[in-house]
């Protein structure tokens, strides 16, 4: 999976009685402040989630509003040992698999559904774990794997806020 294509891909399950089309919006949060995501992908992502699986697409009216917030964000590069051995045995290691490290990402996150007044209805919450193997040939880019383990750190947390919207 790269990073484009997890927004291009949104898994598919939807839920039985899908609700009325609402104004999205999404507020990054402690996802803003991290080396990974860019500051659109908590809202491209909530956007192609709720098109995908929730939002009734019908009407071009909305009747209220559903908010993305990102309440924790924790990430950690672990492996970083391994780097060190890579640069003693010039990268040779790498050459025959051995990842260089990892990016594990933790996220919890919240979505908000209100009325056309304002009127908070519910609140949803859910917890996503990534963990993105940055390698040489098997892996991810150093670049591309702190993105990729936020975004999917954000879709995993999702997964988990869907069902409850049923």
């Amino acid at each position: 999976m790269s990073v484009k294509g997890s927004f291009s891909h949104t898994p598919t399950a939807v839920i039985s009685k899908r609700l009325p089309p609402l104004e999205i919006t999404a507020d990054p949060g402690p996802l803003a402040m991290n080396d990974g995501a860019l500051p659109e992908d908590p809202l491209r992502l909530f956007k192609s989630e709720l098109q995908h699986n929730v939002v009734e697409a019908t009407d071009t009216a909305t009747y209220g509003y559903i908010r993305l917030v990102v309440t924790k964000v924790h990430t950690v590069r672990k492996g970083r040992s391994l780097q060190a051995a890579q640069v003693v045995t010039m990268l040779v290691p790498s050459l025959f698999g051995a990842p260089l490290e990892w990016y594990n990402t933790d996220i919890e996150a919240e979505v908000q559904v209100m009325d056309a007044a304002g009127q908070l209805l519910g609140t949803y919450t859910g917890k996503g774990t990534a963990n993105v193997k940055v390698a040489m040939y098997h892996g991810y880019s150093q670049t591309d794997a702190p993105r990729l383990a936020d975004v999917m750190a954000l879709r995993q947390a999702l997964d988990q806020v869907r069902p409850q919207l049923d």
